[in-house]
């Protein structure tokens, strides 16, 4: 009798999707799978580092490399790259690592749904790309991985694009929290960066999943931070509200460089590629050996990096090392991601603005020395400034700095370092990191909705079939076909509305792709009213969702 309930029950939730309870308790227990899938994730990197250099701590890993034998330095990111191209090869159809971009791209265009296969290959393959020296962040990979969860979830569900967007949301949170221990930031991540709005509706099962992620991190690894800071003075700080300025002012300009060599890097491997034909699976090997001569000179630049991340903001590094280490670590970064390794930037972010802000902060109380507070301080706040600027998250991120370091002291420098750095970031790219991604592949996500969602409607579902009621006359339209005046009926409403602005026609011709040899098929008429009223009712959904 209870299982026939239970059956009944669960048909139910799959039929006509859950209501707003139901929905509560779903964001629950999504929130609880995401915390373990992002501690399990964890636990990989740390148990392939011990297999690979012998390193049971993250936070020493750059220490025990230090010490190996230098062929071993050099041959481990070879052998981690290849397994990571072959597994890019075997559950990707272009080789490409799924990240937070896709995420963010689920959100907006597919209802909150991401690839199943290529995430999870993907997933795997930057697990062994972290476990054996690819110099990248753990964070990105964990939250695509816990989007192909959800939407694991939401196709049983069959729910409809609010929910699917909201459950997204609450996976992201969990994964982020868990991953960070940072609940409140794991929140406010999901809605600034993922869903790109702050919706009453969804905020609550947010919540309710964000702390279920960093109850199954303390239960692992309990109440403690990331980065323990020593104590410092702060007796000058508010005469040193200049200096942050001008401190958030060279964090956007690094991290706006820094996205530009990841970039760059990406453009170059592919020409590479192209050029001496190797085959995509060994693309990463090729960047794991770059990375492994590298590696030999600077191990600091094997893994997240969190142990060099510790000592710049614990002020243990010379001047002359935070600026050396910080362009080496842009430039293995920069190797990685362009290889296709795997991994994220958020980590090797809080390195570069780590080592930034501790190089700024030796120049700025070797200058005022009287006038100036601890180096460790400018450290803190170059972190936040340079990593909110990478992610276009200067919420998030500030709320990050504090959970990862207990240290709600320094707000105002943070925060002040953290808004000059993103206004100025956010011009040398589109906006951030993951959106520039989207961009880069004609996926129009930074400008807004008002750009993105012509590319949801394609041309043969808004057109009036030929036949049809009120349906244009085929004489008159294979007379324009004639002219050049038709759209192809696989094109979408983005490519349609730059034609009826040039052409002043009431409608356009729709035609099938013509085939070699053989002329094209008329499949009816794109009317230009059609068109604007199908725009017109996604922009008035989008803003009832944003502002529900």
């Amino acid at each position: 009798m209870i299982f026939a309930q239970l059956r009944s029950y669960w048909s139910i939730l799959r039929t006509r999707g859950p209501n707003q309870l139901q929905f509560w308790l779903i964001a629950l227990a999504i929130g609880v799978a995401a915390g373990g899938a992002a501690l399990a994730f964890r636990r990989g990197i740390a148990l392939l580092q011990k297999l690979s250099y012998g390193a049971e701590d993250v936070h020493r890993l750059h220490s025990l490399a230090g010490g190996l034998p230098w062929y071993v330095v050099l041959v481990v990111p070879i052998i981690g790259g290849l397994i990571a191209g072959i597994l890019l090869h075997v559950f990707t159809p272009d080789g490409r690592v799924r990240s937070v971009a896709d995420v963010v791209e689920g959100a907006a265009l597919n209802e909150g749904r991401v690839e199943g296969r290529a995430g999870l290959g993907s997933a795997l393959a930057s697990l062994v790309t972290l476990g054996t020296g690819g110099s990248s962040g753990r964070e990105g990979p964990v939250v695509h991985l816990v989007a192909v969860m959800s939407s694991w979830v939401l196709n049983r569900l069959k729910a409809d694009g609010i929910k699917g967007r909201d459950l997204l949301g609450c996976a992201v949170a969990a994964a982020v929290s868990a991953s960070f221990n940072a609940p409140i930031a794991g929140a406010l991540f999901a809605l600034e960066v993922v869903l790109r709005h702050f919706a009453i509706h969804a905020f609550a099962p947010i919540t309710v999943a964000a702390v279920a992620g960093a109850v199954i991190s303390r239960l692992q690894f309990g109440e403690t931070v990331e980065f323990v800071l020593p104590g410092s003075s702060i007796l000058e700080f508010y005469e040193e509200l200049p200096a942050f300025l001008l401190l958030g002012a060279v964090c956007g300009v690094v991290a706006g460089l820094f996205m530009r060599a990841i970039f760059l890097s990406e453009d170059i491997g592919t020409r590479l590629q192209g050029r001496f034909r190797i085959p995509r699976f060994l693309r990463p090997a090729v960047a794991g050996a770059l990375l492994g001569v590298m590696a030999i000179w600077f191990p600091h630049i094997i893994g997240v990096g969190y142990e060099t991340t510790l000592r710049a903001l614990s002020g243990e590094l010379l001047l002359q090392q935070a600026i050396l280490f910080a362009l080496i670590k842009a430039l293995a970064t920069a190797i990685t991601m362009g290889g296709r390794m795997g991994g994220g930037v958020f980590s090797p972010s809080m390195m570069l603005g780590a080592l930034t802000g501790l190089a700024f902060g030796f120049i700025a109380t070797g200058i005022f020395p009287d006038q100036s507070g601890s180096p460790s301080l400018y450290a803190l706040a170059g972190l936040g400034g340079v990593a909110a600027a990478v992610l276009g998250a200067p919420i998030s991120t500030t709320l990050i700095v504090f959970e990862l370091t207990g240290n709600w002291t320094t707000a105002l420098a943070v925060m002040v370092t953290v808004s000059i750095s993103t206004a100025i970031g956010s011009k040398l790219v589109k906006r951030s990191f993951f959106l520039t991604q989207l961009e880069r592949r004609g996926i129009h996500l930074a400008a807004g909705p008002q750009e993105y969602l012509l590319a949801m409607f394609r041309v043969r579902d808004v057109m009036r079939p030929c036949g049809a009621e009120r349906a244009a006359a085929e004489a008159t339209c294979w007379e324009m076909v004639e002219k050049g005046l038709y759209i192809d009926g696989g094109a979408t409403l983005e490519a349609a509305f730059p034609v009826f602005e040039r052409t002043l026609e009431p409608y356009l011709p729709v035609v099938s792709s013509p085939q070699p040899g053989k002329a094209p098929e008329l499949l009816g008429a794109l009317f230009h009213v059609d068109a604007l009223r199908t725009y017109n009712r996604a922009l008035a959904a989008t803003a009832r969702e944003e502002h529900s």
